[in-house]
């Protein structure tokens, strides 16, 4: 019986090895790193329709970065993602942590209740959770009845206006994603050993102590990675307010990503710009991201 060769066996093993791999390359080139570059060179022309493998356009350079910088409903957009961020960063990640410890510490009955309703929000559709509170805040429904009760003759006009429609936005945003941070830290609090908070306990520490030095810089990984979840989903935001405004009155809701659709697919649609503002958005996300973790290696703790 003649034993296979060495070099017979690692053939074997990188024909396996590119077998099993293949399949996935082939898949990320066409899904994501394709479209990708493709966007890229996209944006740097004049295309205006057709048949794109043509090629009948023309190299403009930064004509359409530059374009968009000077359109103010860009820096509008831009805005309104900002708060979102803001909102996400400084809202949903500290109110998700702090129901996730009261429930982790046993500070509130029924924490599986609590737990419950607060992710509840999270698993239903933005579309639908859009409509649903487009009607609680429009002139005629349920804000409105409510508020009537006490101050007859009122009417929400949240949504007509330019300066305050961003405001339920934002609250729905914080409502509804508050409960996926609440899940992702309270599974890795339950990781923690009880028998390291009853040292801290038995050595004198107050819960606020033990809060501050000993849970927090062990979950800094954790912080870090939901922070980077925030930044990259309100970036992203689109069908909750696509649903709930449409980016109106006067596209004062407006977000990238809806800045981005309206301007490839409503009215004259101008798929280079478009492009461009795809860029930017992929940028920034990349940006803030390499802050973020400049941050957590600067004054983060290790896990």
């Amino acid at each position: 019986m003649v034993k296979p060769s060495r070099h017979s066996t690692k053939s074997e093993e990188r024909r396996a090895y590119w077998l099993l791999v293949l399949p996935a390359v082939v898949i990320y080139w066409a899904v994501t790193a394709f479209p990708l570059f493709f966007s890229i060179i996209l944006s740097l022309t004049n295309y205006s329709g057709g048949p794109i493998f043509a090629f009948d356009f023309k190299f403009v350079g930064l004509n359409n970065y530059i374009r968009m910088f000077k359109d103010p409903y860009f820096w509008i957009s831009l805005k309104n993602n900002a708060y979102i961020i803001l909102v996400s960063v400084f809202g949903q990640i500290p109110l998700g942590f702090i129901f996730a410890y009261a429930i982790f510490r046993k500070l509130v009955r029924f924490g599986d209740f609590f737990q419950t309703m607060i992710y509840l929000p999270a698993v239903i559709s933005p579309i639908v959770v859009g409509i649903l509170w487009q009607t609680f805040f429009s002139p005629y429904g349920p804000l409105t009845k409510i508020v009537q009760h006490f101050k007859p003759g009122w009417r929400s006009t949240f949504l007509l206006d330019p300066k305050r429609a961003i405001i339920p936005v934002l609250f729905v945003i914080l409502w509804m994603y508050t409960g996926t941070y609440l899940i992702i830290f309270l599974a890795n609090l339950q990781k923690f050993e009880p028998s390291i908070l009853e040292a801290a306990k038995i050595d004198g520490a107050t819960e606020f102590q033990t809060l501050w030095y000993v849970i927090l810089p062990a979950l800094s990984g954790v912080i870090v990675t939901t922070v980077i979840l925030a930044i990259s989903g309100s970036l992203k935001s689109f069908n909750l307010i696509f649903a709930m405004t449409g980016g109106n009155p006067a596209r004062r809701t407006s977000v990238l990503a809806l800045y981005m659709y309206d301007t490839a697919f409503r009215g004259a649609p101008n798929y280079p710009m478009a492009s461009a503002i795809s860029m930017f958005i992929v940028m920034l996300s990349i940006i803030l991201i390499i802050f973020t973790k400049a941050v957590e290696n600067r004054y983060g703790g290790r896990e």
